[in-house]
């Protein structure tokens, strides 16, 4: 059996007696003591070149080089990249020392380990590292997702509800404003910003909340959605009580909150946009981002080339559609029958199209954008 380490010492001291007496059969001492015959010979060979009860003390098993340890210096730069995002984990710290220009940068398991022996991880943050599966379209621009991170207190009395947009591809943040309203003119008048800077997507998803959907008639048109309707943007919306519909969306919140809002209280909202600026350059430009390979949102990103166009486009038909303007209230008449639709769209024209192979089944259109049908043979 093995020594038992409380007389490990005496024991190791009685086997190289034994073993140097003439004629002793060393294997079967070795075979007795419980250890193998490697062990047994190496205790005799410091024995002999090592007089003295030291020469059977344990010896440390470091190598007396090591030329792939962490220095102390990059140990440092590790911790104050973590102390600088305490969000970071090994593998963004590891890709952003790299891309920094730093030499020998240690592997982010090895940096994970930094961060452990230095406590800066806890077990609610090794709990909440978990993998995600992601889905993205091909190229920026094709989708974006839209969303209000929920709001916070802020030292004036307000409350600041950060307006995000976010490419569906690169996970480039195109939108962080620290808005006091909800309604849609706020979001318009940031979104027509962003417009402007970024060129049109193709689409953009939102929730079915107020102001870019109605939570009580999810698909309701509301004055925004009418408005990116008539700048050619297909809209849609996240299936109701799903929000990982806009998953990427909810993660970047996640990420928002955890690097910027926790633990901090803004004055007001101009220096709750000074942080956020701050922070999106981080983000955008510096972040390693872990779905993207590590690389950054910028190097994914390019603006889209539907320039926004500053006076809003006529709305047009095809030549079979039967065209009806919306009357007050979202009254719609059709066949001498009336139907309500969105009051938004007072005063707009909208298209009545018959459904191929199916008699008396008409949809409606607002531009591009399918809304509503009617079934004739159904009571009014």
């Amino acid at each position: 059996m093995p020594w038992n380490p409380g007389d490990t010492m005496n024991l190791r001291l009685e086997f190289v007696h034994l073993a140097l007496q003439d004629g002793a059969n060393r294997r079967e001492l070795c075979r007795r003591f419980g250890i193998s015959p490697k062990t047994g010979y190496k205790w005799l060979a410091r024995h002999a070149r090592d007089d003295g009860a030291t020469a059977l003390a344990d010896r440390s098993r470091r190598p007396l080089q090591s030329p792939a340890r962490t220095t102390p210096s990059v140990g440092q730069q590790v911790v104050e990249l973590r102390q600088a995002h305490p969000a970071w984990g090994g593998r963004k710290i590891s890709r952003r020392l790299r891309d920094q220009g730093h030499t020998h940068v240690p592997a982010p398991s090895t940096v994970t380990d930094i961060l452990h022996r230095h406590s800066l991880i806890d077990e609610a943050a090794s709990a909440a590292a978990t993998p995600w599966q992601r889905f993205e379209h091909a190229q920026p621009n094709e989708l974006w997702q839209m969303d209000f991170k929920g709001w916070f207190d802020l030292r004036d009395g307000r409350r600041c509800s950060p307006l995000t947009v976010l490419d569906d591809h690169s996970r480039y943040n195109l939108t962080l404003d620290a808005c006091g309203c909800t309604d849609s003119r706020t979001v318009q008048h940031h979104l027509e910003r962003t417009f402007r800077r970024y060129g049109l997507p193709l689409r953009i998803n939102a929730d079915n909340g107020s102001p870019w959907g109605s939570p009580s008639q999810p698909g309701q048109l509301t004055g925004l959605a009418i408005w990116l309707i008539r700048l050619g943007i297909r809209l849609s919306h996240s299936r109701v009580a799903h929000p990982q519909t806009n998953g990427k969306e909810e993660r970047f919140h996640r990420t928002l909150k955890a690097e910027v809002i926790n633990g901090r209280y803004f004055s007001d909202l101009p220096s709750a946009q000074r942080a956020f600026d701050a922070w999106r350059t981080v983000y955008n430009h510096q972040r390693p981002h872990q779905a993207l390979g590590m690389a950054t949102p910028v190097t994914r990103y390019r603006p889209s080339p539907r320039a926004y166009p500053e006076i809003l486009p006529p709305v047009e038909y095809g030549e079979n559609d039967v065209v009806q303007r919306v009357r007050w209230n979202g009254e719609l008449r059709f066949r001498a029958r009336r139907f309500k639709v969105s009051s938004a769209l007072h005063d707009l024209p909208v298209a009545i199209r018959e459904r191929a192979g199916q008699e008396n089944c008409y949809d409606l259109f607002f531009a591009h954008h399918h809304f509503g049908t009617i079934n004739l043979d159904q009571p009014g």
